[in-house]
């Protein structure tokens, strides 16, 4: 069986590419953003990258750099059409199936090859933001509507995402929610009793979306007595988080480690980290489930998770096995539920105990690649009777 994936490139997606490695299926990637070289991690897929440029011209890095308006100029007549360079593909590689991740990325530019291939099956997965904000990020109901018209198989993150397809119009199958990354690989030796953990961690996005700025802000009001202890633990931080961490006087003596977003930290040694962490906080405005929200509660970290969409709710029952942040942009209501969680050491123990077995039930990556195996298969079978 050909699988022709379309994804922008993204640690997630290689994770869920891997679940298919040595099953016998003929996997191809196409990089619907064409960004960077191949990547080595999945190097037994067949990766289609360097499609984009009509020319590299000497010093185009330099211009892109030094440049921009020029850059930008010239790029409006030496980027190849991706819609036809996606035609020549499927032309190509004749896929039986073409599994999209992403709508806005990776599903719409492809849309009217794939109106055009009826026969082939489409599988798209969402992923984030993907559903839940599209009309922020630009997107109308009609072309969500039309999107969704021509998908012949939906994969979701949540159930909240499900609920928002169907409100526009998908009436096709779905074949169920599952972990954008494809399941967790919890390593136990990793997860510490929960009074033997000494860590706070925080996922570091600050983009507009992600809120990690306030979750600082809410530690500085936190009486310092409760968290001097503590390593403090900021990942996958930008610059204006790491800027705000080193600028506050409130942090200068606490021990604080900042892994800035770009930065390479493999996923055992990040799972390691929250596998010793006492709380793992997240906070945005949008989000679909978030893979590090089920990892940490995987590794036994409690969870302070703000919940767009009622989307956190679907795995973390407020005050039992996390806190649910109904205001992403209210420091004081994280700063008490830091508070509270930290001066409730009985009920973090039973709520490590409680999502542990349920990650493990629901998430486990060995569990789901059976599924996700056969999910391919039966997609395959179905059209060759069509």
């Amino acid at each position: 069986m050909k699988i022709l994936m379309v994804s922008i490139p993204n640690h997630h997606f290689f994770q869920w590419v891997d679940q298919l490695k040595d099953s016998g299926h003929d996997v191809i990637w196409f990089d619907a953003s064409d960004g960077g070289t191949k990547v080595e991690r999945i190097n037994w897929v067949t990766q289609i990258k360097g499609w984009k440029l009509k020319w590299n011209f000497p010093m185009r890095h330099t211009f892109k750099q030094y440049l921009p308006k020029i850059y930008a100029y010239l790029q409006k007549y030496n980027e190849k059409n991706l819609t036809a360079v996606f035609e020549n593909i499927i032309q190509e590689y004749q896929p039986d199936i073409v599994h999209s991740f992403e709508m806005r990325l990776a599903g719409l530019p492809i849309l009217v090859v794939m109106e055009k291939h009826h026969s082939i099956p489409f599988i798209y997965s969402s992923w984030g933001s993907d559903l839940y904000y599209y009309q922020q990020l630009g997107i109308t109901k009609r072309t969500v509507s039309s999107f969704l018209g021509r998908v012949d198989y939906l994969i979701t993150d949540c159930i909240r995402d499900y609920n928002i397809a169907v409100a526009n119009g998908y009436r096709n199958t779905f074949l169920g929610v599952y972990p954008g990354n494809g399941g967790i690989t919890i390593d136990t030796a990793k997860i510490k009793d929960s009074n033997q953990r000494d860590t706070l961690i925080i996922k570091g996005y600050d983009d507009g979306v992600g809120m990690a700025s306030k979750v600082i802000e809410a530690l500085e009001l936190v009486p310092i007595a409760l968290i001097q202890n503590y390593k403090i633990v900021v990942y996958s931080a930008d610059a204006s988080v790491s800027n705000q961490l080193k600028s506050k006087e409130f942090f200068k003596s606490l021990k604080v480690r900042v892994i800035n977003r770009g930065a390479f930290i493999s996923n055992p040694e990040l799972l390691a980290i929250m596998g010793q962490s006492v709380l793992h906080i997240g906070n945005s405005i949008s989000d679909g489930m978030p893979n590090a929200l089920l990892e940490a509660m995987g590794m036994g970290a409690f969870p302070i998770q703000s919940n767009p969409g009622n989307v956190s709710e679907e795995v973390i029952e407020n005050g039992v096995n996390g806190v649910l942040i109904n205001n992403p942009l209210d420091t004081q209501e994280i700063a008490n539920s830091i508070e509270w969680a930290i001066l409730n050491p009985d009920i973090r123990a039973q709520a490590q105990n409680f999502n542990i077995h349920l990650i493990q039930k629901d998430c486990n990556r060995i569990t789901l690649k059976k599924d996700i195996l056969s999910f391919y298969e039966q997609v395959f079978i179905k059209a060759s009777y069509c």
